[in-house]
């Protein structure tokens, strides 16, 4: 009989996991989210090229690019207004893919139109989540559903023949495998999200990384400016110490995506202006704001236990710097689809894809803890906090390039690496299990 998988969790790294391994051969496959339905609902995000060219080997890049902008250029800022550095990304930094910036709910929504024709209308099932599970001696994972209300009804135990776990950083299954781990440790920062209507003209076509070693803020464009457009889509995402605010009030961990209104900490941003963005424009502009705790999860000894296996943020959780949280769930499945379209059995096939990707990733992680590529607005308010004429007397520009190259040589998305073309191809004639 084909194999069954089943993966919980229907955001980015579950629904790619599902076309994924359905461009190599498997058929029956389900995807449990806890949602009712998938709805455009978040913030933006960031692809980097090596998730975009797994994205294109799925067919859906067209798709994506509707409703997407190439990122042409990243800025980093001194919170006084000093230019930093600037760096060209994507096809304009010798990469053969694009990096995007686009909407969540659309990538999401994309990914999701693409199982359900692919895979059949069944193939995500909605207002339902896992449970509890438990790791048989054959490797299989008995596994227990219930409602998004909690109830079981209709829901009885099943096993099947692999489960992944893409349920997020409050992954079920990762509790489960590893009991007693607890609630994702916070480093006393909040961050706000927001996508902000603004007028075409006022909108950069960079975006922008602004701050020093306690504020920071990202603004970038989501739509791309164009004759006869007036409004833009833009993208803004801050940070600052939760000690830092008038009134911290009760934001604990428990309080996840939580609309906040801008005035909690617009005033912190006020005169935040770089090369003709103004932040607190940005902000005041936008939809709706949403509060997070910053938060990560601590490298894990494994992932894979028998025939069940985490990816995304339920492997390794990441602070949101250097665009790698969506970037590497994308491509933890498709390294996850080769596997296991390139071993004789399931448990061994999960054994290589973490072999593969769970160094480099507890290295990533490690890595966004210190700042990665945004170390450099630390290190420049360190050396100058009251500004600078010349950025050169500051950080000279070997120390500037050495910091970015470090960052991407540490998860293999520099551009030599990315353009030999994606790892993850099925050779053919290769034998499902």
């Amino acid at each position: 009989m084909t194999p069954h998988i089943l993966i919980a969790g229907g955001g980015i790294a579950g629904l790619t996991a599902a076309l994924s391994l359905h461009a190599v051969g498997y058929e029956r496959i389900t995807v449990v989210e806890a949602a009712r339905r998938i709805r455009p609902i978040g913030a933006g995000l960031n692809l980097m090229p090596d998730a975009v060219r797994e994205l294109d080997a799925l067919g859906i890049l067209d798709r994506l690019e509707t409703h997407a902008v190439r990122t042409r250029e990243l800025r980093y800022y001194h919170r006084g207004g000093g230019l930093i550095c600037r760096e060209e990304r994507g096809l304009r930094a010798g990469y053969r893919w694009p990096q995007l910036s686009l909407h969540r709910g659309h990538l999401q929504q994309v990914l999701a139109e693409a199982v359900r024709r692919r895979l059949g209308a069944d193939a995500i099932v909605g207002g339902v989540r896992v449970n509890c599970l438990a790791v048989l001696p054959d490797g299989r994972t008995r596994v227990q559903l219930q409602h998004r209300d909690g109830a079981t009804r209709g829901l009885a135990s099943f096993e099947p023949d692999v489960l992944i776990g893409a349920d997020g950083i409050r992954s079920a299954v990762r509790a489960a495998l590893n009991p007693g781990e607890g609630e994702p440790p916070w480093n006393g920062h909040l961050v706000w999200r927001g996508v902000s209507r603004m007028e075409a003209r006022r909108a950069a076509p960079f975006m922008l990384v602004a701050g020093d070693d306690r504020h920071k803020a990202v603004v970038y464009p989501l739509t791309e400016p164009s004759p006869g457009r007036r409004e833009v889509l833009v993208n803004w995402a801050l940070t600052m110490p939760a000690d830092a605010l008038d009134d911290p009030g009760d934001h604990g961990r428990g309080d996840w995506d939580r609309r906040v209104p801008v005035g909690r900490f617009l005033h912190h941003y006020a005169g935040w202006r770089f090369d003709g963005v103004s932040v607190p424009d940005v902000l005041r502009a936008t939809d709706a704001a949403f509060e997070y705790p910053m938060v990560d999860r601590e490298p894990l000894a494994r992932w894979s236990h028998g025939r069940t296996t985490l990816i995304g943020d339920a492997a390794h959780a990441m602070y949101p710097v250097g665009s790698n949280g969506a970037t590497q769930s994308v491509v933890d499945a498709r390294a996850l689809a080769h596997a296991m379209a390139t071993h004789p059995g399931p448990a061994e096939a999960l054994r290589a894809y973490e072999e593969a990707r769970r160094p480099a990733m507890t290295e990533l992680q490690l890595a966004n803890r210190g700042l990665g590529p945004e170390a450099v607005i630390n290190l420049a308010h360190q050396r100058a906090p009251g500004g600078f004429l010349d950025i050169d007397d500051v950080i000279p520009p070997r120390e500037r390039r050495e910091i970015a190259a470090r960052y991407a040589g540490t998860g293999a998305f520099d551009p030599a690496t990315v353009n030999l073309g994606s790892p993850y191809e099925v050779p053919v004639g290769a034998a499902l299990p």
